[in-house]
């Protein structure tokens, strides 16, 4: 396992819910015993705020913004790209119904799907690009690969399988399509995901057309929106954690900075 990549994702653990607010609700039960009142408030707010961020209309406050930071692509055609680039996120490991083989997660195969939308109607070539960070297993390029060549009749050109983050995946893209002679790509993964995906792509000099996916916050309010569950406590962290790693993007490598 990468042991760097393991600290980081034990490291922003402590900033995400549901851990983040369960710890603040811990801390605000210590701090009763000194400042009675102080600690009650932080214990409740923060179990109100976990309650509200483990509903749909709580996620969509994070959400919504950003997925309105990216217009969806409505003329590919038009867009002038050489390339399609997919971004991988994530495997499901040893499923039984595919021989016991890792097999990319849902979110990924909508993004594949997608591309391959792209890629009909365009006729561009596609890069995929994920490593391995927690396994020593086929990188998730090559899943995604295995996916478009067997299930959708659609090889990937280009499979970059080394990269362990966004960055890695914009960098390592990056070089491998200037050797082909790629500099304008349609940009393909979430639409929550696109706003920190589209500048570390950016930074590396390619041209980017966002090419978004998967909207989480884009259907009208229902009643059931407003009901706490799991699903809509994993979207509130993973649209947090996208808040966070713009921050961090803004803060590593500045607003115009090339990525290293």
């Amino acid at each position: 396992m990468n042991s760097p990549w393991l600290l980081i994702n034990a490291f922003s653990a402590l900033l995400l819910p549901p851990l983040n607010l369960l710890m603040l609700s811990m801390f605000g039960v210590l701090a009763r015993r000194r400042w009675p009142r102080v600690g009650t408030a932080i214990a409740l707010l923060s179990l109100a705020m976990l309650a509200i961020l483990s509903t749909m209309a709580g996620a969509r406050i994070l959400i919504r913004p950003l997925e309105a930071m990216t217009p969806t692509l409505t003329a590919p055609n038009a867009a002038g790209a050489q390339a399609i680039v997919v971004l991988g996120g994530g495997r499901r490991r040893d499923a039984p119904e595919y021989g016991g083989q890792d097999v990319p997660l849902p979110t990924v195969l909508a993004r594949l799907r997608y591309a391959v939308r792209l890629h009909r109607q365009t006729g561009l070539p596609m890069l995929v690009t994920g490593g391995s960070p927690e396994i020593n297993t086929d990188a998730e390029a090559e899943l995604m690969a295995r996916v478009l060549r067997d299930d959708f009749k659609a090889p990937a050109r280009w499979v970059e399988g080394n990269s362990d983050n966004t960055a890695q995946n914009a960098l390592y893209s990056a070089a491998i399509l200037r050797q082909a002679g790629v500099s304008h790509i349609l940009l393909v993964t979430d639409a929550v995901h696109m706003p920190r995906a589209e500048r570390v792509f950016a930074q590396t000099g390619l041209v980017v057309t966002a090419a978004p996916t998967s909207y989480l916050g884009h259907s009208a309010l229902s009643s059931a929106d407003f009901i706490p569950g799991g699903g809509a406590l994993r979207y509130s962290h993973y649209a947090m954690h996208e808040w966070i790693g713009l921050l961090w993007y803004r803060v590593a490598y500045g607003r115009h900075a090339t990525v290293q």
